[in-house]
């Protein structure tokens, strides 16, 4: 059973920043990637960001140059920093872990306000 924990969020103005962690626990033989969804009040679910297994790093358009995604491969965590928030950004953020050879993990979701 692996276990996804989200921490962070909260409350930002536009132009303001908020950080987002994640962290992976339980009993599994690897982690293939990790990555940040949300979801906006009326919207479906969407991918924000995503780091796979070698570094690699994928943002949405609407978020390239504003939110940086990190993972720390030895602490099973991954990070979104958020920058330059806009209301549009307000949603419940979810990480996802893509666990080596079985299901997909969700955590319960952490929720950002962005707004004056």
């Amino acid at each position: 059973q692996v276990q996804v924990m989200e921490s962070g969020g909260g409350l930002a103005q536009p132009g303001g920043s908020l950080r987002l962690d994640c962290a992976a626990s339980g009993r599994f033989r690897g982690i293939d990637a990790m990555a940040w969804y949300r979801r906006a009040p009326g919207k479906e679910r969407e991918p924000v960001a995503v780091v796979d297994s070698s570094g690699e790093k994928n943002y949405a358009d609407d978020v390239k140059g504003r939110f940086t995604i990190s993972r720390d491969r030895a602490r099973n965590t991954v990070s979104l920093q958020m920058t330059n928030l806009k209301t549009e950004d307000t949603a419940v953020y979810y990480c996802l872990v893509i666990v080596t050879g079985t299901v997909d993990y969700w955590g319960k979701g952490t929720r950002v306000t962005v707004s004056s």
